[in-house]
């Protein structure tokens, strides 16, 4: 089962080296026991753009959905055999990082 997993953070591009290279050797790991899929860094909530198609009218909107004191920063999708599998990596992800993290099973 795949899984995403959503680093939060209240900073943009806070990350120190050692953080990064914390996260660089935790991608290894996932790459050499399977579980890798995809994964990423996002910039910052004012970079985005928000829009609204659904009646065919287009609307576009500068900045994030929602006004927060947290954003999601970064994340991981991996495979898991189980949800006690991705808290395992998720938690060893969250320790790589130095955040908090988020898991959610794809459906």
């Amino acid at each position: 089962m795949q899984y995403l997993i959503t680093v939060i953070d209240n900073r943009t591009a806070s990350g120190t080296q050692e953080e990064f290279d914390a996260v660089d050797a935790f991608n290894e790991q996932l790459r050499a026991g399977g579980h890798w899929v995809f994964a990423g860094g996002l910039a910052a909530p004012e970079t985005a753009t928000v829009i609204d198609n659904r009646d065919d009218k287009g609307l576009f909107t500068d900045g994030p959905f929602a006004e927060t004191k947290e954003w999601a920063a970064g994340f991981w999708v991996f495979e898991a055999a189980d949800l006690d599998e991705a808290l395992k990596l998720a938690a060893a992800g969250s320790k790589a990082c130095n955040r908090k993290v988020e898991v959610r099973p794809f459906l």
